[in-house]
C-alpha cells in the first residue's frame, strides 16, 4: 500500500478497498504467493489479472460516489468488479467468455458480494439493458470508445476510464461527460490485453456475442 501511495494512489477509500479484497482468491492456485506483488498474472484463457496500481489508478480516477451504477467492461477473474463494488452502489460486469465469468460470478459469491451483476455478451457494445451507468471502466485496450457506450454513459457528470491505443500500447483516459461537453485526461502509458468484439479490435462470431 506504501508503494501504491508513492505512486500517486492516494484516496483513501481506493487503498482501503484494495486492502479489503483478498487478491489471491483470483489468482491461479500456483501464483497464489505472488497474489500482492505489484504485477499482472495470468489467468484462464490467455488473459490477465491487473496489477493492482493499475486498478488502483482506474478506480481512483473515476471518483465512485456509494450512489454509483457502475459498468465494467471484461469481467477476467472478478478481481477488479470486487474493488469497483467495494466503492460503488452497484456493479454490472460484463465478460465475453463464458469460461471466465462463470468461475468469477462464483467466486464473487463466495466472498458475499451481493452487489455485483455478472452478464456474457460482448461489453465492447456496453450493456444497455442495465444502463445508463454513472462510470464505465473498459479492462482491456480499446482503439476507441464505441458510440455504444458514450450512449449508456450518464450525462451529468459520467465518467470513463479506458486503455486507448494500438495493441502494443495504449494510453489510459479518464473521461468526465457533462451536458454539452466531454472532457478527457491521461493517466499515462499502459499495455492491456485487447478488447474483442465488433467494437474491439476483432469481428467474432455472431453467435458468441447474442
Amino acid at each position: 500500500m506504501l508503494q501504491l501511495q508513492k505512486e500517486g494512489v492516494t484516496d483513501e477509500r481506493v487503498l482501503d478497498a484494495l486492502w479489503r479484497v483478498p487478491r489471491e482468491r483470483f489468482v491461479p492456485q500456483h501464483l497464489q504467493h505472488r497474489a500482492y506483488e505489484n504485477i499482472a498474472l495470468p489467468i484462464a484463457s490467455d488473459q490477465t489479472i491487473s496489477q493492482p496500481y493499475v486498478v488502483a489508478r482506474m478506480a481512483q480516477a473515476l471518483r465512485l460516489t456509494s450512489d454509483d451504477h457502475v459498468l465494467e467492461v471484461g469481467t477476467g477473474s472478478g478481481y477488479g468488479a470486487a474493488i469497483l463494488a467495494q466503492l460503488a452502489h452497484d456493479v454490472v460486469t460484463i465478460e465475453l467468455r463464458p469460461e471466465l465469468s462463470g468461475p468469477a460470478q462464483a467466486r464473487l459469491r463466495d466472498l458475499a458480494y451481493s452487489n455485483i451483476r455478472c452478464v456474457v455478451g460482448d461489453g465492447s457494445k456496453g450493456w444497455s439493458a442495465l444502463g445508463p451507468y454513472d462510470a464505465i471502466a473498459l479492462t482491456a485496450a480499446t482503439p476507441s470508445v464505441s458510440p455504444s457506450q458514450w450512449e449508456q454513459l450518464s450525462e451529468q457528470g459520467g465518467r470513463l476510464v479506458a486503455p486507448v491505443g494500438d495493441l502494443n500500447e495504449q494510453r489510459l483516459l479518464i473521461f468526465r461527460r457533462s451536458p454539452g461537453h466531454l472532457d478527457c485526461r491521461s493517466l499515462g502509458s499502459v499495455r492491456f490485453v485487447p478488447l474483442l468484439g465488433v467494437a474491439g479490435f476483432n469481428i467474432l462470431d455472431p453467435a458468441r456475442m447474442n
